[in-house]
């Protein structure tokens, strides 16, 4: 398919999740079993068209004064392919498979219109409802940190030091553009893809199903080196979903002490047990019945609650979330995180840790959740986050931003990793 095939194909994509309300990537499926024809490149193609499209919504839509499909489409293009628009006509004039050229008064609304001098939601590419959520938590950058969240994400990995070392797995993944991640100690990031290219299959890789590495945003790689496991203790991931923390915890305690994976979802669990085979970790329990939780009480040295949230972080990786957000949603995320530290808090021990994860940018499912909480639990005191992350990632101060409360932030623009929260309460009563 030439480019015009291919812009068409997203296009109809993209009408197709503003009609039917429904994630991007049910959508792509659809699309390619309808149409078989189109080879693997394509698909990418198309694919990444739609995802651009939705990331840059905002700015592709005010770009050419309208937020249409076909607008953001072509915006897309123009914003993140390096097209021009003369460029783009020409290259669609005479493929009877393209959309309609650029009409004059697009070509004069992008000839006039740069995108400095748009509005903040609108460089942000977010929706105008979440502009004062992003500058109540990133104040005068909020704009910048939004714009951040919809460039294309990285490929992540996390080397399993119980069965490889990085440079070992470095050297296996020769061609594909890895390099050392820079925070994470066990993390390795092959760049964002430009234009129409695709990340490398790395799960076909034999590394991969020897169990040497797992594909892990650094974010979450360094939430989970900030908990602090350590060989010998006792460990409750409550929210354990597919367990991408659960097996790092396992390899930071050398499979030594017990980590108990747990989550109210049994069906999120599921992916775990594949994982744990291959990568060899042996000190992972997956408890789902509350009768299997409740020996736990006031034992655990760490109690991880990777909360359920809005997922305002990983909106690089799925940008159709953030136009189907609601108020309505973040309120009920909000009343879930309440609920689960308030449950969670039985399982630590005297002197044990509280750790309160999100993958969320929003304060309102961050700062404010543990502010409540420590409001009702007056015995959970804040650690040191400062000297907890210079300890952990020395010469990376610059890296996160530690909260004057006590808590650590993570985000694309400040960090190079997808948005992240992370708060560790020690129990002192």
């Amino acid at each position: 398919m030439r480019l015009g095939g291919r812009l068409a194909a997203a296009i109809e994509v993209l009408e197709d999740i503003g009609r039917r309300h429904r994630p991007v990537a049910d959508a792509l499926k659809d699309w390619g079993l309808s149409h078989r024809f189109a080879g693997g490149g394509d698909r990418a193609a198309i694919g990444n068209i739609v995802y651009d499209a939705l990331r840059r919504k905002r700015s592709a839509g005010w770009l050419l004064g309208e937020d249409t499909p076909r607008a953001i489409g072509f915006g897309a293009l123009l914003l993140e392919w390096g097209q021009t628009a003369q460029s783009l006509n020409d290259a669609l004039d005479g493929d009877k498979f393209a959309p309609p050229l650029l009409t004059a008064p697009e070509l004069e609304a992008i000839a006039e219109r740069r995108l400095a001098d748009a509005p903040d939601a609108v460089r942000a590419d977010i929706p105008d409802w979440c502009a004062p959520l992003f500058e109540k938590t990133f104040g005068a950058t909020w704009a910048d940190e939004g714009a951040a969240l919809a460039t294309r994400p990285p490929l992540d990995i996390r080397v399993n030091t119980l069965q490889a070392n990085r440079d070992k797995v470095l050297a296996e993944l020769t061609g594909t553009g890895a390099k050392p991640a820079a925070i994470a100690p066990q993390g390795i990031r092959i760049p964002p893809i430009d234009g129409d290219g695709r990340h490398p299959n790395v799960q076909a890789e034999p590394a991969f199903q020897k169990g040497w590495f797992e594909v892990q945003d650094e974010g979450s790689q360094v939430a989970a080196a900030l908990s602090g496991a350590e060989a010998g203790m006792q460990v409750l991931d409550y929210c354990a979903g597919a367990g991408g923390k659960t097996l790092a915890l396992s390899a930071a305690m050398d499979n030594r002490g017990q980590i108990f994976a747990h989550d109210a979802e049994k069906a999120r669990l599921a992916p775990i047990f594949d994982r744990i085979r291959r990568s060899g970790n042996r000190n992972v329990q997956v408890v789902t019945k509350p009768a299997e939780l409740a020996p736990l009480g006031n034992h655990m040295d760490i109690v991880l609650v990777d909360a359920p949230c809005t997922g305002s972080g990983t909106w690089r990786r799925r940008p159709d979330a953030k136009w189907r957000l609601t108020q309505r949603q973040l309120d009920a995320r909000k009343s879930e995180q309440s609920a689960i530290l308030e449950a969670t808090k039985a399982y630590v021990k005297s002197g044990g840790l509280l750790v309160y994860i999100t993958c969320s940018v929003f304060d309102e499912e961050n700062g404010e959740q543990v502010a409540a909480f420590r409001h009702r639990n007056s015995g959970f005191v804040p650690v040191d986050h400062r000297a907890l992350w210079d300890s952990r990632f020395p010469g990376h101060a610059a890296a996160a931003r530690i909260g004057p409360a006590g808590d650590v932030s993570l985000s694309p623009a400040l960090s190079g990793t997808d948005g992240f929260y992370f708060c560790a309460l020690r129990r002192s009563a």
